[in-house]
């Protein structure tokens, strides 16, 4: 069995919805700031609910904010 990655992109995403940040992000998602820090760094893949959440924040798509890649 591979090496699984999700990868994201919410500090571009962020970036691009007029500098939106972290704390802002958090409220709209109902997490902590530290969560989305924690996101951002790779260094922790959300629930797929909490992954709902966040893309509905940014009003896209959520295959826009991850994605999932396998090495086989």
């Amino acid at each position: 069995m591979g090496k699984t990655a999700i990868t994201n992109n919410v500090r571009r995403l962020r970036f691009d919805a007029d500098e939106m940040t972290q704390a802002t992000l958090a409220e709209k998602a109902d997490v902590t700031r530290q969560t989305i820090i924690a996101i951002e760094a790779d260094k922790y893949s959300p629930s797929l609910e909490l992954a709902f959440r966040i893309a509905r924040a940014f009003q896209v798509p959520l295959e826009e904010v991850f994605q999932y890649s396998a090495d086989e």
